[in-house]
């Protein structure tokens, strides 16, 4: 089957969307497409990946653990210490609930979402 489309982006909901984006570039390395107060892109240089903020003033943030995250993103990385440590530094926190039996680690980012590192690819 021949496919529909291509996926774009992932679009994160973010009190603050450009906070949001310079956390996300910060651990992605990945640059500012655009920036407005109420929505922001970044992406690789090529264009071929990218992730969006857009502003919602009255986010509820995920419960973690819990039954009302939507969704979160996974980051490999190469040593996984050091990952969580730069990452906290930049704003993330780490809960005490971790179900990744050092193979991988559960952080909240800035805005509230849950996310993911992992050495594993």
């Amino acid at each position: 089957m021949s496919p529909i489309g291509q996926l774009a982006a992932v679009t994160l909901d973010a009190p603050d969307p450009k906070a949001l984006a310079e956390f996300y570039s910060a651990v992605t390395g990945w640059q500012t497409l655009f920036a407005s107060e109420d929505f922001a892109y970044i992406g690789t240089p090529d264009g071929s990946s990218r992730i969006g903020f857009q502003r919602v003033e009255s986010l509820k943030e995920p419960s973690w653990p819990g039954d009302d995250k939507q969704m979160h993103l996974d980051f490999s990385v190469s040593d996984l210490d050091e990952a969580v440590e730069r990452l906290t530094s930049l704003g993330a926190t780490r809960p005490e609930h971790q179900p990744g039996a050092q193979k991988w680690v559960v952080l909240i980012d800035p805005a509230g979402h849950p996310f993911c590192v992992t050495t594993m690819a």
